[in-house]
């Protein structure tokens, strides 16, 4: 498989690596790993910052796919296979937007409490 083509298979991954999570048959270290894949995916906040030149993307280019691909390589087979067919069925993957509302919440609890603190 070409480098291409992997790279679509991991992100076309991401929605049923968020249903695996929820599974119960799923390892425990799967789901730990499972977990910072999402958080991480999910987060503004990157290991190292996208303003720094040409390493800001590259934590993003190597190492969200390198958590990826170690949590699938976790999940069971068979868990797999009915998390695929979950995202397929419910549209999973077309729905982006609803995971990051729980960031987006705690973004604006941070900025609220910060523009307070400063109105003092």
């Amino acid at each position: 498989m070409s480098l291409k083509m992997r790279a679509k298979q991991l992100k076309s991954d991401i929605p049923i690596v968020f249903l695996a999570l929820k599974d119960k048959e799923t390892p425990f270290l799967a789901k730990f790993f499972a977990g910072v894949v999402i958080v991480y995916a999910l987060s503004p906040v990157d290991l190292i910052p996208d303003f720094i030149p040409v390493l800001g993307y590259l934590d993003d280019l190597i190492l969200l796919p390198g958590l990826i691909a170690l949590t699938l390589k976790l999940i069971p087979d068979d868990v797999m296979m009915r998390c695929r067919n979950d995202a397929q069925t419910n549209g999973i993957g077309r729905k982006k937007w609803y995971y990051a509302l729980p960031f987006i919440a705690i973004w604006v609890v941070i900025l609220t409490t910060a523009v307070r603190l400063l109105w003092r």
